[in-house]
């Protein structure tokens, strides 16, 4: 059985092919987000290479953002669930997720049965979002994937204490006519996102080590910076990017199992 799962979000589309509720057969992401072509180009992505159509799936199950603008999908799930859903498949025994999208920032508590028992999540304000380093990283003239190793490089962080973006940037680019270190401006920036996250995840409560997840967690500047500022372990999910997918895709093929097990026992 092959259940699919979309994560139509606000700069990027995710897609992950499932297998039986267990194996990943496929997973794709394109940088194109709700209002946009983002569904249809990321569905024509994940199918590449594999030999199935949309006819094969059983089941499809979006979310995020654009959730209701998928019209191929059988069901809509907030990313929240679908989130937990993911990081648990990925990580076992998690009970705190933070995920860190292009403009939003989520924290979740889950209890031992993985239930969703609290989340937060950020205001309007793009600080701590990917939309924040990627708009850092084009003042500091940096490729986004390099911002990890540059911040690595750093022996004194400068100080980055804005934490709306449009002021942070001012900030950055006065650092810059200072002729401070771009290593050091650029560790700054990292703990200014490392700030704003964990304010969410304290407001939920750590519990054991924390699970990232999100575009955000594949810069290890960000996830350094984190487990510093809390104090405890972060593990990053395998595919930190599409686990809004992929707990779209676990929830679609638990479904249908859930039907089939009805209509047997009926």
């Amino acid at each position: 059985m092959y259940t699919l799962g979309i994560d139509v979000g606000s700069s990027s589309s995710k897609a992950v092919i499932l297998q039986d509720g267990k194996t990943v057969v496929a997973h794709a992401v394109v940088e194109i987000g709700t209002g946009s072509s983002g569904p249809e180009r990321v569905l024509k992505d994940v199918f590449e290479g594999t030999n199935l159509t949309l006819d094969d799936m059983t089941n499809i199950i979006s979310t995020g953002y654009g959730r209701f603008n998928v019209a191929y999908a059988k069901g809509e799930i907030s990313e929240i669930t679908c989130h937990a859903k993911g990081a648990l498949f990925e990580c076992p025994g998690t009970l705190t997720i933070l995920d860190i999208g292009g403009q939003d920032v989520k924290a979740i508590k889950l209890n031992k049965q993985g239930m969703v028992m609290q989340f937060a999540m950020n205001d309007k304000c793009a600080a701590g979002t990917g939309r924040f380093l990627d708009v850092m990283s084009k003042v500091l003239e940096i490729p986004i994937s390099d911002m990890g190793k540059w911040y690595f490089k750093s022996k004194n962080p400068a100080p980055v204490s804005s934490t709306c973006t449009v002021f942070a940037e001012s900030e950055v680019i006065s650092l810059l006519s200072k002729n401070i270190p771009k290593e050091d401006i650029v560790a700054g920036v990292h703990k200014s996102i490392a700030s704003k996250a964990s304010a969410l995840v304290r407001r939920v409560g750590v519990e054991g080590s924390l699970t990232m997840t999100g575009g955000g967690a594949r810069d290890p500047g960000v996830v350094d910076a984190i487990s510093k500022e809390l104090g405890v372990e972060v593990k990053v999910a395998d595919h930190p990017q599409v686990i809004g997918a992929l707990g779209a895709a676990l929830l679609a093929y638990e479904k249908i199992k859930n039907s089939t097990q009805r209509r047997e026992t009926s």
